[in-house]
């Protein structure tokens, strides 16, 4: 299956999105993020595959738009894929610890640290919320692309 792909200008600097052909989305990679994507060669460049996406993503950053309304699709174990089916579940504006996380998707507390490294896989930056996952003390813990970028997005979301 052939990868789609784009560049948008954003707030956290050029935003690479990967869509398969019928337009859901893959990945949303920042520069420098641990894990990130990289386009690679047999990759189609379709901006126009990818309006919505950059419409909703303006929409949010200016402020306006509270949940995006985009079809995703991020490939992991079934864990993971239960850990980021939990995260799209954390409102706009409110925070959740990882902890709260393994308890929604039926995890003991011993599964913490798991729940953190699939967290910290998500493919889909900014659109599937994992910046809104924070330490059980409040505090902010990682994030694949810098903590700046999830100061940047919990401010812009009100909660710092």
């Amino acid at each position: 299956m052939t990868t789609h792909w784009t560049r948008l200008d954003s707030p956290l600097g050029p935003v690479l999105l990967t869509a398969d052909p019928d337009g859901t989305l893959t990945s949303l990679s920042l520069p420098e993020q641990k894990g990130g994507r990289s386009v690679r060669d047999g990759w189609r460049h379709d901006p126009e595959l990818f309006r919505e996406a950059e419409e909703q993503l303006a929409a949010y950053f200016a402020g306006d738009l509270k949940e995006f309304r985009l079809p995703l699709r991020g490939e992991g174990t079934a864990f993971r894929e239960r850990v980021w089916e939990a995260l799209d579940s954390v409102p706009y504006g409110a925070t959740v610890s990882y902890g709260e996380i393994a308890a929604r998707i039926g995890a003991s507390r011993a599964a913490v640290r798991a729940v953190g490294t699939a967290v910290g896989a998500n493919p889909l930056l900014v659109l599937r919320p994992c910046h809104r996952v924070i330490g059980a003390d409040g505090s902010l813990t990682g994030y694949a692309a810098g903590l700046d970028r999830k100061r940047h997005l919990l401010a812009l979301e009100g909660v710092l």
